[in-house]
Formats: structure tokens, C-alpha cells, sequence
């Protein structure tokens, strides 16, 4: 692609930016679609994400992905902020219009289009959330708005969890999410469960680390979700299998929450076609 005074710029902020693979998402599809646009990180310092927006805006960046440790803070500094990011309480991409940026949350809508295309649904579903950071809250959204039976939200800070079960109860209208020590999870009703992993547990180079590690706990699971892509197979990911369920990383939901990105800064549709070519572009990092 050639650089040009049309070329329209897109990027990442976030502290730290230097491990991310979003670049080659949408400078793939740029390339694919054929569109005049660059996507770059850009590291703010802490403190720094208001100034960040401003000067965005300033230099007129189509559009800005958001990751930590900012996905919450910077939301003073928006112009207007989309009804399912407000009620998740994150956003992490940003779209320029007249006077400022608009905020949405495309992880939620990505995990959920990234576990359709596994086979793994969550309607009906008795499912077991580990942690209750920003990511986890959007999935614990997920789960309740999209029909689960019951979240167990196990964190190793039971007020943390409490606090998430409560926000996203009252904004769900449902009583799905029920709180609980990580410890407890011995106490969990007798069934199989869909388990997802929404801590950063486990990633490179800790990769040997899980927040459980009895067996007992694995032969519960009928299907693991990562949300870690790095390494390709968490230790999380390996003891389920071990146990008889499937298990899936995080790279889809990274696709499809940047795919859906892509749509809402450039008023596209991603065909399945470009988004399997991508994929299998990022897919090379860990092969």
C-alpha cells in the first residue's frame, strides 16, 4: 500500500502497546479491502490517556483502539459513549466524529462471535468465570444478556466479584451472576460447566501458572475458553483436555473484536472470507 497525504491512520493506545498483533488485523484488511489506511500503536504514559484523546482528535485519527490499562479511564474524555460500552463500564475503541470521539466495547460482541464460530454457545449454559478485571466484567455481561442459566464469578477477591455481580445483575435485569471465593469452587453445584478464563494467568512467560490447579476442578468442565492467545495453549487450556473437554484460546475474540473495530471506523461489512485470512495470518506468531 502507498502512503500518501489520503491515507487515513488508525492505532492503538494502551501502556504497555509493544506486543500487539492488531496491526497486522487491520493492515490485512486495509490491504484486502483496498483502503488507503494505517494502523500503528501508540504507548501513552499513565496519566496521559485524556491527553492522548485530545491530541487524537487534533490529528484527526480515524479511529483508536483502547487496551490496559485504560479500557475505563478513558471515558471522561469522550464525547459520547455507545449504550452497551456504558453499561459494561469499558471501551475499547474509539470512532471520530464531529467534535470528539465516540466509545464503544467490541470485546464483548467479539468473544461472542468468536465462540459461535467454535460451536460453544452460552444460552441455557451453566458457566464458571474466573476473574473479575475489566474483560471479565464484559464477559460476565455477555454471559447474562445472552441467556446463561447461572455464572459462578470466582475471583480471589470476593468483594471484587461481588461488586461486578451486582453492577451487572442490576444493568442486566437478571440475577445470573453469583459471586464466590476462588477457593469455593469446590462447593460448585455437580454438573459440567462452559469455564472461562478472563485473568491474565498463564500468559507468556508464565505460562506454567493457572488459578487452579486441581484436577477436580477440570473434570467439571465440558468446554474451556481462554481469553489468552499467548501462548497458544495455556496450562488452562492443557488441563482441560486432559479431562475430556474442548478447549479454545483467545486469538478469535482479538479477530472478531477488531474486526468489528474495522466496520465501525470505515462502514464496512467483513466477509468470513477475509476474516479466516486473517486469522490464519495471526495463527503464524504461534505455529
Amino acid at each position: 500500500m502507498e502512503i500518501n497525504g489520503k491515507t487515513r491512520v488508525c492505532g492503538l493506545i494502551g501502556n504497555p502497546v509493544e506486543h500487539t498483533l492488531s496491526p497486522i488485523i487491520h493492515n490485512t484488511l486495509a490491504e484486502r479491502l483496498g483502503q488507503n489506511l494505517v494502523y500503528v500503536p501508540f504507548p501513552v504514559e499513565m496519566g496521559k490517556v485524556a491527553d492522548a484523546v485530545v491530541g487524537a482528535d487534533a490529528l484527526q485519527l480515524l479511529g483508536l483502539n483502547v487496551t490496559v490499562p485504560y479500557k475505563s479511564e478513558v471515558i471522561a474524555g469522550l464525547k459520547e459513549i455507545d449504550a452497551l460500552a456504558k453499561d459494561i463500564g469499558a471501551v475499547n475503541t474509539l470512532v471520530r466524529t464531529d467534535g470528539g470521539y465516540k466509545g464503544y466495547n467490541t470485546d464483548m460482541e467479539g468473544l461472542y462471535r468468536a465462540m459461535m464460530s467454535d460451536g460453544v454457545k452460552i444460552d441455557g449454559e451453566q458457566i464458571i468465570l474466573l476473574g473479575a478485571g475489566g474483560v471479565a466484567r464484559a464477559v460476565a455481561y455477555l454471559c447474562a444478556v445472552k441467556g446463561a442459566d447461572k455464572v459462578y464469578l470466582l475471583n480471589r477477591t470476593f468483594d471484587k466479584a461481588r461488586a461486578v455481580a451486582e453492577e451487572v445483575n442490576h444493568t442486566s435485569g437478571r440475577e445470573v451472576i453469583i459471586p464466590m471465593h476462588t477457593e469455593d469452587y469446590v462447593t460448585l453445584p455437580g454438573g459440567k460447566y462452559l469455564a472461562i478464563q478472563g485473568t491474565s494467568v498463564g500468559l507468556a512467560p508464565h505460562v506454567e501458572d493457572v488459578v487452579i490447579a486441581d484436577d477436580a476442578f477440570y473434570e467439571k468442565i465440558h468446554t474451556g475458553f481462554d481469553l489468552i492467545y499467548s501462548p497458544w495453549e495455556t496450562r488452562f487450556m492443557r488441563l482441560t483436555r486432559e479431562h475430556g473437554g474442548r478447549a479454545y484460546n483467545g486469538l478469535k475474540m482479538l479477530l472478531y473484536q477488531g474486526i468489528i473495530a474495522y466496520e465501525l471506523w470505515n462502514d464496512v461489512k467483513v466477509s468470513e472470507e477475509d476474516a479466516q485470512a486473517v486469522y490464519e495470518m495471526l495463527r503464524e506468531h504461534f505455529i
